[in-house]
């Protein structure tokens, strides 16, 4: 019996362990990596996203899906954002958006039309709206032309997005998907139109969060 129980509890450390490594890790960076060295904090940064690539491929192998690759690469890419959009911004920001047209090919897979995806249009429309009046208002108050445009469509493409993975009706994706948004809209309030407190805080956990859980849906997906 003790044997049975050491052999669980040995099976349960295994099954965690990597969710764990990427909680710690994303907890080390959030809480106590120092902003400098600046090449220091973007590996530290990049980290807990190698470690969900990894959750996520072992997901993928454990369902034996091809389609399940579109939606890995949607995360390959946003880990690229992850690495550039510190220093080179508009090239983080096209990392970013072609992770999330990825994302959109891949939930088309998936889609299923239902009358919870039919509401949540109206929410979704309204949250853009609001958004897009207060940030690209911010831009163009301060004749920033060049940043208004890629902003306004990465608005647009990213609450498709997250109406794409209501379509999928897998709860794990749709919650992921509506923490991106969030981190994303405390990342370009902050940017734009006025300072957060503890706004990287708000951007971390939300975002490692939400790809976290777009890694663990990939479990979840109807085999195809």
């Amino acid at each position: 019996m003790k044997v049975d129980n050491k052999v669980e509890r040995m099976n349960i450390l295994q099954r965690y362990r990597l969710p764990i490594f990427i909680l710690l890790t994303s907890v080390f960076y959030i809480f106590i990596i120092p902003s400098d060295p600046e090449a220091l904090k973007i590996l530290c940064k990049l980290i807990p996203m190698w470690l969900i690539l990894i959750y996520a491929y072992k997901q993928i192998r454990l369902h034996q899906s091809r389609t399940l690759w579109i939606i890995w690469w949607g995360l390959f890419f946003c880990m690229l954002g992850d690495g550039l959009i510190s220093r080179w911004f508009i090239l983080g920001l096209l990392a970013f958006l072609i992770g999330h047209l990825i994302y959109i090919a891949g939930f088309f897979r998936f889609r299923r039309l239902s009358s919870l995806a039919l509401i949540v249009i109206l929410p979704l429309g309204v949250y853009g709206v609001v958004m897009g009046y207060h940030v690209l208002g911010a831009l163009l108050e301060e004749l920033n032309y060049s940043l208004a445009l890629p902003v306004f469509i990465y608005l647009l493409v990213i609450l498709f997005m997250c109406w794409m993975a209501f379509l999928t009706r897998n709860a794990w994706v749709i919650v992921g998907s509506i923490l991106f948004v969030i981190s994303d809209s405390f990342l370009s309030w902050n940017m734009f139109v006025s300072a957060v407190p503890h706004s990287d805080i708000f951007i971390m956990t939300t975002y490692y969060a939400a790809q976290f859980l777009i890694a663990h849906s990939l479990r979840f997906f109807p085999k195809t």
